[in-house]
This record gives C-alpha cells, structure tokens and sequence, in this order.
C-alpha cells in the first residue's frame, strides 16, 4: 500500500516504519478497548470500594517491579540494533537478571507493607499485594518484545498483546458470570501477566527461536547493569509519579474515593500506547539519521514532536467535552465524580505524549542520566502537591497534580544547555508554531 506524502514530513521514514507502527498502534488499540470494557463491566459488579481495593496492589507493587525490570529493555533493543549477532546473549543475559530482581523484590514487598500497615491499617489485605506482587518475576519474558523491536516487527508484538487481552477479558468476564469474589479478580491480574509471558514465549519458540541458545554472559550483565541502572531507577520515578497519587488517596480519602478516581484515570491513561507505539516503531529510523545525517535527525525529532502535539491536543478537547457524558453513558451513579477527574487528567497526556517522544532524544545521546533527574522532578513535584491537594481538593486535586508535574518534568530540559534546543523545538510543537510553518510552506 502507498502511504501518501505529507508535507514536512521524510517520506522515506513514513514508507518504511508506518507499517509497523501500524501493527503495534492495532496492538494498543485492542488492549485499551477490551480493557475499558471489562473496567466498565467491574463497576457494574463490584463496588467503587472493592474496585479501589482491587487497584492498591497494582499501585503498591508497581514500584518494585519497575526496579526487578532493572531498565534493561529499552537499552537491549537499541543493543539489539547495533549487534545484533549477540541477540542469544543479550537476551539471555537480560533474561537472568530480571529473574534475579523479581525472586529479590518479594521479600522487600512483604516488608514495605507491614511497616506501612504498622503505621496505618491498609484496607487491601497482603495476600493480594503478594500475589500482584509476583508480576515482577513473571515480566522477565517479556524481554523477548525487545527481539522483535529491534526487528520492526511490532505484528508478532500485536498477536500477542491481543490474545493475552482477549483471554484476560474471557477470564474477567467469567468470574463475574459465575459471581466470583474479590480474591478471585486480584488472582486473575497475576495471571494477566502469566498469559503475555506465554505469549511472547510461544511465539518466539514459533519463529525458529529458541530460549534453550540464551546464555548468561557476565561482561554483558556488567554492561547492562553500568548503562541501564538510571533507566532502571527512572522507571522506578516514574511508577512513583504514575501511581503514588493512586496510594495518597487511599490513604488519605480511602478505597471508595481510589475506586472512583482509578477509573477516570485508566481512561485518560488508556490513549497513553500512542506515543509509546510511534517512538517504539521509528526509534529505529532515528538512530540511523543521527548516525547517517544529523540535520534529518533533527528535522526527524521535529516532526516527531509535532506530531504527537497534534493527535493528544485533539483528544484532550474531545475528552474533555465528552466526560460527562462518557460516565453517565457507561458508569454508575456512584462513579459519576470520575468525570471531573477525567477533564482535568487527559490534558497531562500532552505532556505525556511529548516527554515519551523527548526520551527518544535522550536515550540516543546517550543521556540516561538526565532522564532518571527529569523524571526525579516529575516524582517529586507530584508527591508535594498531592500531600497538600488530596486532602484539600479530593481527586480532583490529584489530577492537577499529575497535571503539573508532567509539565514540569517533560520541560525540565529546558533548564540543561545541551538539552535546551530539544525543549525549545517542544514548545514550537505545543504553541503550534511549526503547524503554522507547515501550513504556510504548503499554500506557497
């Protein structure tokens, strides 16, 4: 199929990776919908409190499974690129240290929360957050999506996010069928992660590989754990800015209010596969002008920018005038306050859909470190106003939390020298101001 030019944009580039990020965007759409649609059927069967309850261990473990992750991912991908006669060793290698850090984070879980239940009673009970908790372990296979990355072959990444999804929402659905309990739903997101790791698992073996040739190679670990631990602990600060509004909440409002705000949330989240598809699929095409043609790397992370301005923009307005609507269309009354929230959190997804494309600039340059103290910013800023806005302003104050914070982090390379042309090119994009250049080119 021909794709059709657009203007400022490399032609090249877009025949090449929009297939790809065809595949992966048709991944990420059929998760989010069977996702907010089995949300949707979980508010209409449980409580706001027991959904809140079924969301604390995800926001609890969060954190400690983003650290078993070890950052190891994103920086295999890109090794994958540059050697990729090593595939056996890289993967293997990054196999065994995340299996390493999910047998190590589930004794610290069990810790955490007793010191946390010591001071004031969780209402979630630790078996759910130990079973959650087990996700760690389970994700090391998913290293296997950094093969097929590398591969542009984001249609095997596709098949196995939406079968995984699928017998998810099979499962859900089910268990509310048969009026199952609470316990049985917290099991059920355990076994979401066993069926993507199958999934990645037997489709690998499915395409003549084999995790039998993976080998542990101790100068690759080395290597992995010198250059990935700031993308390791910046994923770790990004749990904390994604999810620690999640816990202040329940802590300071409680599971009822969790329950409401969690699902406002997941559906402004729920368009966050966009930007993490497209910068997954031309990341490539990126590495390859900044080593072949620095001006077309630049024009590529323009373009790039504008684009992802563009497309959340756009959602923003529509969700934001169709809230309301939205949860009295497919919610219950006593999720009705969710709307608000959902008005005030989709416009963070600007600065979400920016800062994922920025990261790509970052991690090309080699600049994981200025990364890991952005995000530092993120988290901090949004922990400080959520202890001064939760008790204040309810969920709502939550939601300009997350809202400021993104902006401030996403920003935050404005404050860098050798970052700063970056932020600058970002505020042309949200200003509009290369649409207008674009728009102007294209009438001359």
């Amino acid at each position: 199929m021909k794709i059709p030019s657009i203007k400022g944009f490399d032609q090249q580039t877009l025949e090449k990776y929009v297939k790809n990020t065809g595949w992966l965007m048709l991944a990420r759409v059929g998760s989010m919908a069977i996702k907010i649609l089995v949300a949707i059927a979980l508010t209409h069967y449980l409580s706001k409190s027991d959904i809140g309850i079924l969301n604390y261990p995800v926001a609890f473990v969060t954190f400690f499974t983003a650290a078993a992750a070890l950052g190891v991912d994103g920086f295999v991908t890109r090794e994958l690129l540059r050697y990729p006669e090593k595939k056996d060793q890289l993967l293997g290698t990054a196999f065994i240290l995340k299996v390493t850090g999910g047998l190590i984070i589930l004794p610290i879980i069990y810790a955490t929360y007793t010191i946390v239940n010591n001071y004031k009673v969780i209402e979630t009970p630790l078996i759910f957050v130990m079973t959650v908790g087990f996700t760690g372990l389970i994700q090391s296979f998913n290293i296997i999506d950094s093969h097929f990355q590398s591969k542009t072959q984001g249609k095997y990444i596709m098949r196995v996010q939406i079968a995984g999804n699928l017998l998810s929402a099979a499962i859900k659905l089910a268990l509310i069928i048969i009026g199952a309990s609470l316990e049985w739903f917290v099991f059920a997101l355990l076994l979401d992660a066993v069926l993507l790791a199958t999934g990645y698992l037997f489709i690998y073996q499915n395409n003549g590989e084999s995790i039998l040739k993976w080998t542990f190679k101790t100068d690759i670990a080395k290597f992995l754990l010198k250059n990935s631990w700031p993308l390791a602990f910046s994923a770790i600060l990004v749990s904390i800015y994604l999810n620690i509004d999640k816990l202040m909440i329940e802590y300071y409002k409680g599971a009822g209010d969790l329950g409401v705000y969690a699902n406002a949330v997941q559906l402004a989240e729920a368009w966050y596969f966009i930007p993490v598809a497209i910068t997954a699929s031309v990341f490539p095409a990126i590495m390859n002008a900044r080593r072949d043609d620095p001006e077309r790397y630049q024009r590529r992370m323009q373009n790039m920018y504008d684009l992802m301005v563009w497309i959340s923009m756009a959602l923003a307005i529509v969700i934001t005038i169709s809230a309301p609507l939205i949860f009295r269309i497919l919610f219950t009354e006593e999720f009705y306050d969710g709307a608000h929230v959902l008005s005030i959190n989709i416009w963070a997804g600007i600065f979400v859909f920016l800062g994922t494309a920025s990261a790509q600039f970052l991690i090309a340059e080699g600049y994981t470190k200025l990364s890991m103290l952005r995000t530092a910013m993120g988290a901090l800023i949004n922990i400080v106003l959520n202890i001064f806005w939760i008790p204040k302003y309810g969920i709502a104050g939550a939601a300009f939390a997350t809202l400021v914070a993104y902006a401030c982090s996403t920003f935050w390379i404005l404050l860098i020298p050798k970052t700063r042309q970056q932020g600058v090119m970002m505020l042309k994009s949200l200003f509009l101001i290369t649409l207008y250049q674009k728009l102007k080119g294209s009438t001359d």
